[in-house]
């Protein structure tokens, strides 16, 4: 009977079960991600190689003229290693771990969850998936409450495909809005992509013009109606406050839709 269940163990049957348990389920980046790894033996006792973590999210790419959507790695975290659980046994193994500051916000639906898993060898891996709540950084929020004190209105957010721009990832998150009615006959659509470091956060903004007259036309036509700029703004900026905020992303608007 024991060589009968090991077998059914090894597929899956009767095996170790894994249960990730989290102290809230909402986070920024950049704080600290803790919890526990609850594993209960099965029927049979098993000896587990390792215990991981894969912070995972989803982003677009587009492939001929279609749009795929690609899972995605953030970061992977070792919870333990070299660890034997008795059948019926009960185990907790804490972690931590920091949220990486390329962890896109959950805006529009974004996904990002932690998938656990043990490696058993010779035996099919168990597995869980936890979703988790992404909330944006305060420098972030600085930024979006400038765009808003301008009038703009929040549209939706993507994460896209974007090697060159993704800081380490392979992609950027965008964020969408309307324009005010200050810009409405000049802007069609106002873009944020954001990077944060420790002492601050890049924001390249992009403005989408309306086409103006026959030059404005083919520019539409062809792809040529969006600009953008690279700005920066470190603690100092973000402690001076919205307005403050507000006027050099002001700036770059007026400059870029003329």
């Amino acid at each position: 009977m024991s060589f009968f269940n090991k077998m059914l163990a090894k597929v899956g049957i009767g095996a170790a079960e894994i249960d990730t348990l989290l102290e809230k389920t909402s986070y920024v980046p950049g704080e600290t991600v803790k919890g526990v790894v609850r594993i209960k033996g099965g029927s049979v006792e098993q000896e587990i190689e390792k215990i991981y973590i894969q912070l995972m999210t989803r982003y677009i790419r587009e492939q001929d003229d279609r749009k795929v959507e690609y899972n995605y790695t953030l970061a992977k975290f070792n919870v333990s290693k070299n660890l034997r659980i008795e059948s019926n046994e009960q185990l907790e193994i804490p972690f931590s771990f920091p949220l990486p500051l390329e962890t896109p916000v959950t805006y529009n639906r974004q996904p990002v969850w932690l998938s656990t898993g043990l490696d058993i060898e010779m035996a099919i891996d168990p597995k869980d998936h936890d979703s988790i709540q992404v909330e944006p950084h305060h420098y972030m929020s600085a930024i979006f409450e400038a765009v808003e004190y301008l009038g703009f209105r929040y549209k939706t957010s993507s994460c896209e495909h974007a090697s060159k721009l993704g800081r380490g990832v392979p992609f950027v998150q965008e964020f969408e809005y309307y324009p005010s009615s200050s810009f409405s006959g000049r802007v069609k659509e106002l873009e944020l992509m954001m990077n944060l470091d420790h002492d601050g956060v890049h924001v390249l903004v992009e403005v989408d013009r309306r086409a103006r007259g026959l030059g404005g036309f083919f520019e539409q036509a062809f792809d040529l109606d969006e600009r953008h700029v690279r700005l920066y703004f470190d603690r100092s900026d973000i402690a001076q406050g919205t307005e403050h905020i507000a006027r050099q992303i002001e700036r770059v608007i007026h400059d870029q839709s003329r």
